[in-house]
């Protein structure tokens, strides 16, 4: 009964009152506004062991938008007088249609995607279901929950967790990744969230055989979609409704090397790389399949950090790419930057290296360019040690960070982007000519000079002596 209750009351979050739909023109607004509004936002589910840590009323209304400091509000209970040891499960993507759309309807558990989870909401002794939280309050779970248990979080999975002995006097914060749709092309959505939730049985079983007292959530990472103009959904929505929808381009996470923390993030929209010039796209391998990549070799400290990607039979033998960079102090600027010191490509025994000095930045901020790559046309930031090189490699909408990383999420950018781009450019030259132009009319028109003389019908006519 509990568990289709906890469905219900994520369902709960896109209901509305039928008495507004008498309105004939409130519906395009509210489809609207839901349409800019839903998708800036992610559900949050939490169950402790512990008995009576969220009062009754603390469930929100229908509609209702959790923010920072409300989720602060209900989490600072459970943290201070419940158990120590947190279980975070971070999916990619999840957002309220999904209990809509795979959850089990009038409690047809069967049909579910999330029988694991309700039966954990069924017998926990407390539990919270909040269907909308701002995704910002969201993204600083990670940070708020190390600062309240005074631990720093730990990446488990299902192997790590059977070996790890949980106190139950010690606090612990334990991060599991779950996939999501994009992630499994060659899966259903249903399917991978009953694999998801497969996985959370896994954990609370473990958890229940050694009697360890805990508190879970289950949240997203991100919201499922970016948010679309209010106005071209209330003005086109007939007309969308009878449209096929455009397949949305397909965003990866950034790759995250981690020892007891996040401590490098590398992102790319594109990652391409040619072996005389024979082009491979490796931007599905990297991002899209990251429990199969390969970072044996990675390292990182104070002052240097080293990303090492490793592949397999690419271009008939196994590749390692190695991104080495550096935080050096500069007593000028009074703070320690960081450097793309070089980026090495080892193959069939030789090594190719490619100077990326230009990727650099304060380090307290993350790296971004719009192209990072060996060819002319886009920029030429990585230059080859030797030249003809064999190889060539270009980035798309590149990002990196290897220092000060905080969760599993870029710092603000430094762009390699100069402050005068060719946009400003044109449009400084194009104010200077019309300036010139305003400025001769202006001396033109005051250069006027009107007649000093007048001719006068009673005296004498006025005589023009011509000058030949």
């Amino acid at each position: 009964m509990m568990a289709a209750t906890a469905v219900d009351r994520v369902r709960a979050g896109i209901r509305r009152a039928p008495a507004l739909w008498q309105m004939p023109w409130l519906p395009l607004v509210m489809v609207a506004a839901a349409a800019a509004a839903s998708e800036q936002q992610v559900p949050l589910v939490l169950w402790s062991s512990d008995r009576d840590l969220w009062a009754p009323a603390a469930d929100t209304h229908e509609g209702h938008i959790t923010s920072d400091m409300q989720l602060s509000t209900y989490l600072d209970p459970a943290l201070e007088l419940g158990p120590r040891n947190v279980l975070l499960f971070l999916q990619d993507k999840l957002s309220i249609e999904d209990f809509t759309a795979y959850g089990g309807v009038f409690g047809n558990k069967q049909d579910s995607a999330f029988s694991n989870l309700e039966n954990a909401l069924d017998l926990a002794p407390s539990s919270l279901v909040l269907p909308a939280v701002d995704w910002y309050a969201v993204s600083t779970l990670t940070t708020y929950l190390q600062e309240k248990l005074g631990a720093s979080p730990l990446h488990v999975d299902l192997a790590t967790l059977r070996e790890l002995k949980l106190n139950a006097s010690l606090p612990a914060l334990l991060l599991l990744r779950l996939p999501y749709t994009a992630s499994s092309g060659l899966m259903a959505p249903k399917e991978v969230l009953t694999g998801n939730d497969e996985v959370i049985g896994q954990v609370l079983s473990m958890l229940k055989s050694e009697d360890v007292p805990y508190t879970a959530a289950l949240t997203a990472v991100r919201p499922p979609r970016v948010a679309r103009d209010v106005a071209l959904v209330a003005g086109g929505l007939g007309r969308q409704l009878l449209q096929r929808q455009s397949a949305s381009p397909m965003i990866f996470s950034p790759v995250s090397y981690n020892d007891t923390a996040p401590r490098i993030l590398f992102w790319a929209q594109n990652f391409s790389v040619a072996y005389r010039d024979h082009w491979k796209d490796l931007t599905s391998l990297t991002f899209g399949d990251q429990d199969r990549l390969n970072l044996t070799g990675s390292f990182w400290n104070d002052s240097v950090a080293r990303l090492v990607l490793t592949y397999e039979q690419l271009f008939g033998t196994t590749v390692t790419f190695r991104f080495i960079l550096a935080n050096r102090f500069y007593p000028v600027s009074a703070r320690h930057w960081f450097t793309l010191e070089r980026l090495e490509i080892h193959s069939n025994g030789s090594v190719t290296y490619f100077n990326a000095s230009q990727v650099t930045g304060p380090s307290i901020y993350s790296f971004h360019c719009e192209y990072v790559s060996s060819l002319n046309k886009n920029g030429n930031l990585l230059v080859p040690g030797t030249q003809p090189s064999l190889w060539q490699m270009t980035f798309q909408d590149f990002q990196i960070q290897a220092f000060n990383v905080t969760g599993e999420q870029f710092s603000y950018a430094s762009d390699c982007a100069g402050f005068f781009s060719p946009g400003i450019w044109m449009g400084l030259l194009t104010s200077l000519f019309m300036l010139f132009i305003f400025t001769y009319g202006l001396h033109m028109i005051l250069s006027l000079k009107t007649m000093d003389r007048f001719d006068d019908h009673k005296g004498p006519t006025i005589a023009l002596t011509q000058i030949v």
